[in-house]
């Protein structure tokens, strides 16, 4: 899926604004953002529910603004709200949209992967809210679809069922399929995602594998990266450390008590540990808390996230039009 310079309008509301992303094959990729940062519009015009303003947007080589019907048999789509009926069973509906696919996957070997046979015979709305979401999930993938939307796959569900649905994403993932998941769990998306899209106010705001992402966030942050860290008496004499350090050497107190030293060009090793502790028993100091590595404080993918995104909202997005 390839997207560029999309823009939607409501009005005057201009909900998304000259996005572009990518979503490969054979890798999941996670849209994050804020209620009302443009996400939804944005997937909403790639499965054709939506006119889009301007750019393009290429859904498996089809415009689905164009060419809708073409991807009804390649696109599975997982809807948060509504999309089944209510007095109709898992076993029912599954079963009657397996049959409108040419190779489905087995409806049996799906739901017990789920545990929908569990709850097979009753009848949709009596299910709870995980369970209802087993169900929209199983209806995104039973089709073998080559590209899946999934919208919040995990909500409401129990930490085995959330695992259980990890795996399977995972494995449909190695089946080459494409996957575009948009979620609010940031700890999830980091342990599932190959590519983060993070949307705020319209527009991509950053983008990469979420590791990338963390990385870039942690470096815009002074005294965030990678460093020898230790906790000792308030205001050592960092002048006096330095001398003893190979040129180059950087040293900081912030806050009060709380030391970080890192080496020529960055560098953090044996040899700069070995030299700081060596100064710190010349001076009759105990280290504490001692540690190397990038800031705690730094945080992963959920950090980064609140500080590209703030509070960067706009007002809800319209419900879904059908597009032509």
């Amino acid at each position: 899926m390839e997207i560029c310079d999309l823009v939607v309008r409501y009005g005057s509301v201009e909900a998304v604004r000259g996005l572009s992303m990518t979503a490969p094959a054979g890798a999941v990729t996670a849209v994050l953002g804020p209620n009302g940062a443009g996400k939804t519009s944005t997937v909403e015009t790639c499965e054709g529910y939506r006119r889009r303003s301007g750019g393009s947007v290429q859904v498996l080589g089809v415009d689905p603004a164009q060419r809708s019907g073409a991807l009804r048999e390649r696109v599975g789509v997982m809807l948060q709200t509504g999309g089944v009926p209510g007095g109709a069973s898992p076993a029912q509906v599954l079963a009657y949209s397996a049959g409108l696919y040419e190779r489905p996957l087995s409806v049996a070997a799906l739901s017990a992967r789920l545990g929908i046979d569990r709850f097979a015979r009753t009848p949709y709305r009596r299910l709870s809210g995980g369970q209802q979401q087993k169900v929209k999930l199983a209806l995104a993938l039973v089709g073998r679809p080559e590209l899946v939307f999934l919208d919040e796959p995990t909500a409401g569900l129990d930490p085995q069922a959330r695992r259980d649905t990890l795996d399977l994403l995972s494995s449909v993932r190695a089946d080459g399929v494409a996957i575009v998941v948009t979620s609010h769990l940031m700890h999830e998306a980091e342990q599932l995602a190959d590519h983060v899209v993070i949307v705020a106010a319209g527009t991509v705001v950053a983008a990469g594998s979420p590791a990338e992402i963390v990385s870039a966030h942690a470096a815009s942050r002074p005294g965030s990266g990678a460093a020898l860290r230790f906790t000792a008496r308030v205001g050592l004499d960092l002048n006096d450390m330095l001398a003893a350090l190979p040129s180059g050497s950087a040293a900081v107190e912030d806050p009060a008590g709380s030391y970080r030293v890192v080496g020529p060009g960055g560098a953090v090793g044996p040899d700069l540990l070995a030299q700081v502790t060596t100064w710190c028993a010349a001076q009759a100091v105990m280290p504490g808390d001692l540690s190397t590595g990038s800031d705690p404080a730094a945080g992963g993918l959920e950090e980064a996230y609140l500080a590209l995104t703030g509070s960067a909202t706009d007002a809800p997005e319209p419900a879904a039009e059908v597009g032509p």
